[in-house]
C-alpha cells in the first residue's frame, strides 16, 4: 500500500510508521510476510479530524465500537478528503457490539462487520444490507476464553453460526474475531489466540472460505500475529491514550 507522509501532520504519520514497523518485525519473527496481516486502524471516540490526518498519511481501513459515531464520521471523513484524497477508498469495519435497533445503520453504512454473535443479528443485517452494495463482509464474534459478560458466541456454537451466516444472500463470511479477556499478570493471552487459530483452521478445513483472523491489539500486537493473526486492531498506538467523559 502507498504511503503520502507528505500531506498528513507529522505525529499521524510517525506513529502510523511505528504501527507498521512493529507488525512487519511480529512478522519476521514469527516467519510470516508482513503482507499477511492487514493494520485496521481502531477510531473510536476520536474525532473526523484525527481519522482524516491518519488517512493523509496512508491508513485506509478504520474500525469504529459505537455505531452512530462511527455513522456520523464516516460521512464527516468521506465530505473532508473530497478534495485533499478524491480517489481514496476508506473501508469502514464495525466492531463493537450490535443491538437489533442498529442493524440497518450498520448494514447501510460499513463495509465489515466484526461483532456478528447470534443469528438474528446476521439476518437483519442480511435482509437490511442494500442490493446496490457489495455484500456485507463478516467476521463472527466468538468468546475464546468463556467470560460470563462478554459479548461473543460460545465456542461450541461458533461454527454452527458461521454456516448459518455462509448462507446468508447480502452477507459474506470472512473468518472470526475474538476479543480476549486480559491476563491478571497483564501477559498476552496467548491460549486464547491458539484456540481462536485453531478454530479458524477448523473454518478453513471445512471448507468455509475464511481468510481473516481478527485478533491482537496496541499491547499484544506481536503474540497475535504470532499465533496466526491476519488483522491487528490497534488505537491508542495510533491515536493516542483515550480519555472517556465521566457519565
Amino acid at each position: 500500500m502507498s504511503t503520502n507522509f507528505r500531506n498528513a501532520d507529522d505525529e499521524s504519520a510517525q506513529r502510523l510508521r511505528n504501527v507498521r514497523s512493529a507488525i512487519d518485525t511480529a512478522c519476521a519473527q514469527a516467519g510470516r510476510e508482513p503482507s499477511a496481516v492487514a493494520l485496521l486502524a481502531v477510531s473510536k471516540t476520536w474525532p473526523a479530524l484525527d481519522v482524516q490526518r491518519m488517512a493523509l498519511a496512508g491508513q485506509r481501513q478504520f474500525g469504529e465500537n459505537y455505531i452512530q459515531e462511527g455513522v456520523d464520521k464516516i460521512v464527516a471523513v468521506r465530505d473532508a478528503l473530497q478534495t485533499e484524497l478524491p480517489d481514496a477508498v476508506l473501508v469502514w469495519h464495525c466492531i463493537g457490539p450490535i443491538q437489533s435497533n442498529k442493524t440497518t445503520l450498520v448494514a447501510q453504512h460499513f463495509d465489515w462487520v466484526h461483532s456478528v454473535d447470534r443469528l438474528k443479528i446476521a439476518q437483519r443485517l442480511s435482509d437490511q444490507r442494500p442490493a446496490g452494495m457489495t455484500p456485507l463482509q463478516v467476521c463472527v464474534q466468538v468468546n475464546v476464553d468463556g467470560a460470563q459478560t462478554k459479548s461473543g458466541v460460545a465456542l461450541a456454537e461458533a461454527t454452527e453460526l458461521a454456516r448459518q451466516v455462509a448462507q446468508m444472500p447480502r452477507l459474506q463470511l470472512r473468518g472470526l474475531m475474538c476479543i480476549p479477556d486480559p491476563r491478571p499478570d497483564g501477559s498476552a493471552p496467548t491460549e486464547a489466540f491458539a484456540t481462536a487459530a485453531a478454530l479458524y483452521q477448523s473454518w478453513q478445513d471445512l471448507g468455509l472460505g475464511v481468510d481473516t483472523l481478527s485478533m491482537g491489539m496496541s499491547a499484544d500486537l506481536s503474540e497475535a500475529v504470532a499465533a496466526g493473526s491476519t488483522m491487528v486492531r490497534v488505537g491508542t498506538a495510533l491515536f493516542g491514550q483515550r480519555t472517556y467523559a465521566a457519565s
